[in-house]
């Protein structure tokens, strides 16, 4: 599956999870009240952190261009740390990559 199906698959579980279709796992000891779902989540980052890779990018050149810290991009990796879709919208801009919603055939 390529990076952009598996971002179309995510964003069709985030609708199901809007209806309540899809239970999310609340993420312990997260400063505020945090939920996932626990499959997706690690495909997603597995293939960013493939680009990341691919484009040839240091956790720490990707951290200064988008405004963080390496140890940030480091949890993200390391599946610590849930992404915010505006920060997972950031990374991939700064990779040269965006999100499309496409219907599916």
């Amino acid at each position: 599956m390529s990076f952009f199906e598996d971002m179309e698959k995510s964003l069709s579980e985030a609708i199901e999870i809007e209806k309540g279709n899809i239970p999310l796992v609340e993420r312990k000891g997260m400063a505020a009240p945090t939920y996932y779902v626990p499959d997706g989540e690690k495909a997603l980052i597995d293939q960013f952190v493939e680009i990341r890779k691919k484009e040839n990018v240091s956790q720490a050149e990707l951290a200064k261009i988008i405004g963080s810290k390496q140890q940030a991009i480091s949890r993200l990796e390391n599946k610590e740390h849930s992404p915010s879709l505006k920060l997972f919208y950031s990374i991939l801009d700064a990779l040269g990559y965006e999100l499309m919603i496409q219907k599916k055939p």
